[in-house]
């Protein structure tokens, strides 16, 4: 299931709160379990599951709490560069380039 980019930001928090508290309620934790896994409150925990907002830094530790750091890969993939563009490009950009004018464009 994804979710649609058409929804409101406290949308994608509640549904972000139910699939945690999903994935919590199908490896039989209770939010005490759960937080005391995490390091993180009992209240910061109902705070993520209530989609009200909460750290990136609770959300993190309770996934890995969760063994669900996996889908992050999905959210932020490795970019794959072919060994051939390596070659010609030499080294790893460190920061982005500045979009380049085309020759009439007004400055």
């Amino acid at each position: 299931m994804s979710i649609p980019t058409f929804q409101t930001l406290e949308e994608i928090l509640d549904e972000l709160g139910d699939r945690v508290r999903r994935h919590r309620l199908n490896l039989n934790l209770d939010q005490k379990q759960t937080a005391e896994r995490a390091g993180v409150s009992v209240r910061a925990l109902r705070s993520l599951e209530a989609g009200k907002g909460s750290q990136l830094a609770t959300f993190i530790r309770v996934l890995k709490s969760l063994d669900a750091l996996g889908g992050l890969d999905a959210l932020a993939p490795v970019p794959k560069v072919s060994p051939m563009a390596m070659l010609k490009r030499g080294h790893e950009p460190q920061r982005a380039g500045k979009p380049r004018r085309r020759t009439g464009d007004p400055q």
